[in-house]
């Protein structure tokens, strides 16, 4: 026989009124080596067992004032003894008896007589049992212990839930994220608790979320566009995994585990507005070296702006006092005149010149779209706008804006101009959001702004805050004496452009050069070079007179009338009215687009139409 070998042996409680069989089971397993209590009654029996917790109990069926089956009831109730073994002696042949034990909980019947080897044999399989169900009540007590204790640890917050998604534990990093005592949330629906609206406050329906999907299904589920609303009334953005409890194959629940992700998301954020920012940079810097190649193409400063007449000298001088400040500018001016020039000379000499010139000519953008590209609109702001586009203000930023015939600008988008002029600062189109810039504001018109203000069709207030520093560039028939300089210069870049040699012009074309009115000014004269060098024979070009007799009236009186009228020529008005007509015969009224009137005259289309109403001129029906 094996005998018990353990430092603290089994102890078993052995109940029976009758000396004899007593003492034959103590003779039996006391060399075994279990520790033997004994009682020879019932209530002596639960005394024993109350105080000394024994591993197992053989309990005789028959015995006075309370019979074995109570004395087993008293055991299996006592919270005490409830996991004690009981083993009923009962005589072989006792059939009753032995179903009802095993009925009220004992574990085993052992028949009277007593046969040794059936004592050792039962006693030994029970104890066995018995040290195994507490040994494994003991690895999960551990193992319960150990899982708190990672419930706790963990900075997730964890539910079960049961089948219908109501909690039933939560771990205290669940009660620190939501605000909720776990006494306040076991036993409640998660759906009622966190997940009962959308952050915009939207009703979020439970059959709607992926974690009634897992109750049903059996499917794990994850989400992290969910937020969780907390006791204060206020949520946060959640990332949350659940895993359904299987048995059988049936959902019997689930584990949700969540945590937050505001700082993630912040994270997101921030670099989402920095690729934003990024590509706002890039899209600017684009833009400017666009504008940049435009002025690579062109001279800078004074060297680009040709003549030594004193009414040139007079503009030079005024130029060289208001570059340096940011004072607005209004160049004023016929066509032709080179008010482009001045505006650039007036950037290249101020502390903005490391900054982009942006030209806008506000006669060319169709009044529906003018907002859009001066102050850029939002991606879906207006049919077409397919994308974000920053306007001609934002592109300018630190830079100058060159607002070329400003007196054709809409008045709609007079009062955003008069915004920036004041406040720097304007809203793209589609959008709440201000920008702020710091732009330098140089206009130039050929129109009287003045008479405009008159007519309603100009803002005082705007007209003001342009008229800051004004500028008026004399026409070409006020400064005739830099006309050979300014042919000089256009029969080089001529000589340049086209791969051969000019020395000069004669005397005689010098002359009718000079005599001519010209009432497209500096523009007219290098259109009138151009066609002589494309048409001479030697380099001595002689201009023919028939390309001076334009009969373009100018946009105002000639001084030199008395001089013109002394070589026939007809008023400026009539020579102008005769040459748009003559023009716009010739494009079969075309006035804009390729090949147009307006492009033959090197005008602007509005510029043109004014010019047309102005002077009477018509289609004929």
């Amino acid at each position: 026989m094996h005998r018990v070998s353990e430092p603290h042996p089994a102890s078993i409680l052995l109940v029976d009124d009758n000396p004899d069989q007593l003492q034959q089971l103590v003779s039996i397993l006391e060399p075994l080596g279990y520790r033997l209590l004994k009682a020879e009654s019932s209530r002596g029996a639960l005394k024993i067992a109350a105080r000394s917790l024994p591993d197992l109990v053989l309990l005789n069926v028959a015995m006075p004032e309370m019979d074995g089956f109570e004395v087993c009831a008293h055991l299996l109730t006592d919270p005490h003894t409830a996991n004690t073994a009981v083993i009923f002696l009962a005589p072989l042949h006792d059939t009753e008896s032995k179903t009802r034990g095993l009925q009220l909980g004992a574990v085993e019947t052992i028949d009277l007589p007593l046969s040794a080897a059936a004592v050792t044999a039962r006693v030994g399989t029970h104890l066995a049992i018995a040290q195994l169900r507490a040994r494994l009540a003991e690895q999960n007590e551990q193992l319960t212990s150990t899982k708190q204790h990672i419930l706790e640890a963990v900075a997730e917050g964890i539910y079960g839930l049961d089948v219908e998604g109501n909690i039933t534990f939560a771990n205290p990093a669940a009660s620190a994220l939501t605000g909720y005592t776990e006494e306040e949330l076991v036993g409640n629906s998660v759906h009622e608790l966190h997940l009962y609206a959308r952050w915009d406050g939207t009703p979020y329906h439970f059959i709607e979320t992926r974690i009634y999907h897992t109750l049903r299904s059996g499917e794990v589920s994850a989400q992290e566009t969910d937020v969780f609303w907390r006791k204060s009334g206020d949520h946060f953005p959640v990332a949350w995994n659940c895993a359904p409890i299987l048995r059988d194959g049936r959902v019997q629940g689930a584990v949700l585990a969540f945590h937050d992700i505001s700082a993630r998301k912040r994270q997101e954020l921030a670099l989402r507005d920095a690729l934003q920012e990024v590509e706002q940079l890039r899209d600017r810097l684009q833009a400017e070296n666009q504008y940049l190649q435009q002025e690579l193409a062109s001279d800078g400063g004074f060297d680009n702006i040709v003549g030594e007449s004193a009414a040139l000298h007079t503009v030079l001088n005024q130029i060289e006092q208001v570059a340096p400040t940011n004072s607005s500018v209004l160049i004023m001016g016929e066509s032709g005149t080179g008010k482009e020039a001045l505006a650039r000379a007036i950037h290249e000499h101020s502390a903005r010149r490391d900054r982009p010139l942006i030209k806008v000519n506000c006669g060319a953008i169709t009044a529906s779209l003018i907002e859009s590209e001066l102050f850029g609109h939002e991606k879906g702001a207006f049919t077409g706008a397919l994308k974000q586009r920053q306007g001609y203000f934002e592109v300018a930023d630190g830079g100058t804006i060159f607002l070329d015939e400003i007196g054709e600008l809409p008045v709609d988008a007079q009062v955003k101009l008069l915004r920036v002029l004041q406040e720097q600062e304007f809203n793209r189109v589609g959008s709440e959001d201000p920008i702020r810039v710091d732009v330098r504001v140089i206009a130039a018109t050929n129109r009287d702004l003045g008479k405009m203000v008159e007519q309603n069709t100009f803002r005082m207030d705007l007209f003001y805050r342009l008229n800051v520093f004004p500028l008026y560039v004399p026409p070409l028939r006020d400064r005739r004496e830099d006309i050979p300089l300014l042919v000089k210069k256009f029969l080089r870049d001529e000589a340049r452009r086209l791969g051969r040699e000019f020395t000069r012009i004669s005397e005689q074309s010098l002359q009718l050069l000079e005599n001519y009115h010209w009432p497209g000014n500096i523009r007219e004269l290098q259109n009138v070079i151009e066609r002589s060098a494309i048409l001479a024979q030697d380099p001595v070009v002689n201009i023919a007179s028939n390309l001076v007799r334009s009969n373009v009236k100018s946009e105002v009186g000639d001084p030199a009338q008395t001089s013109v009228e002394k070589i026939g020529f007809s008023t400026l008005a009539e020579n102008e009215s005769a040459y748009i007509q003559q023009v716009l015969e010739h494009t079969r009224w075309l006035i804009a687009g390729k090949g147009g009137a307006a492009e033959i005259l090197g005008l602007p289309a509005s510029t043109l139409r004014s010019r047309m109403k102005k002077l009477g001129i018509e289609r004929p029906a």
